[in-house]
């Protein structure tokens, strides 16, 4: 009997063109049957921190703190530390991330296609391991821009084109949702925020003229690193299942 799970997928630094080489796409999973499970442990996890009041998801309009890499702070460096624990501790919960060491170096015009067909081509490199044909999906993608229904729609096409499921019986939906809505979209920014970060600092682009390196953002890195014993910047085995990471490089490149 096939199983369902959810997939939430989040990015970094995607655009052709910003002020970083580092690009990081990224995405959380976990049986549909425990959604609700992990997320009500995430919101306790909130609550022992005093970042969320018991009650205020369940009322209408009630929007409990959002986990953001960018929010990481020394103040709260002990509940973004639990929130790391509590991923490594339940074996429900994966993580698959894609590091694009350097953009910059892309060029696609040698193979004809657009950025936006490239990256098409990572979100589908980044899922492809993760879907097994035996189990259902559903995949949940960040509202992030007037773009996002097309990049929904676009990859519902290619991920069911790549599995022969036309009529979705494997990959039943691709839907956007916002990340406050979901416990578990947020810790899918805060492991890809740490795995872009880490590779922003090896690559000299932190940090910012006249600003130091955010020592609590470092602390969770090192965290990560010690449950993960991953370095963040190398692939992992294709089959590691708690944090896997590849890092992809164009070929011809010595990356």
């Amino acid at each position: 009997m096939p199983e369902l799970f959810n997939i939430y997928c989040d990015e970094s630094c995607h655009l052709e063109r910003d002020q970083s080489s580092v690009m990081v796409l990224g995405a959380v999973w976990c049986k549909a049957s425990r959604t609700k499970e992990i997320a009500d442990r995430l919101r306790e996890i909130k609550q022992k921190h005093l970042l969320a009041r018991t009650d205020e998801w369940k009322q209408p309009g009630g929007m409990p703190f959002e986990v953001k890499w960018s929010k990481v702070s020394q103040g709260q460096v002990d509940f973004y530390l639990d929130l790391i624990d509590y991923f490594f501790d339940d074996d429900d919960l994966h993580f698959r991330g894609m590091l694009i060491p350097d953009k910059r170096i892309l060029d696609h015009a040698s193979f004809d296609q657009s950025h936006d067909d490239w990256y098409y081509k990572m979100l589908f490199r980044l899922l492809e391991p993760v879907i097994d044909p035996e189990q259902q999906y559903h995949i949940y993608l960040d509202i992030k821009d007037t773009q996002s229904e097309r990049t929904r729609a676009k990859l519902q096409e290619v991920l069911r084109h790549s599995r022969y499921d036309p009529l979705g019986m494997i990959i039943h939906r691709v839907q956007q949702i916002r990340s406050h809505e979901s416990e578990l979209m947020q810790m899918a920014d805060l492991l890809l925020g740490a795995i872009g970060y880490h590779n922003r600092q090896r690559r000299d682009e932190l940090p910012t003229p006249g600003k130091s390196l955010n020592p609590a953002k470092l602390e969770v890195i090192r965290r990560i690193q010690r449950r993960s014993d991953k370095s963040l910047d190398q692939t992992t085995w294709l089959r590691e299942s708690k944090l896997n990471l590849l890092r992809w490089k164009p070929r011809g490149s010595s990356q």
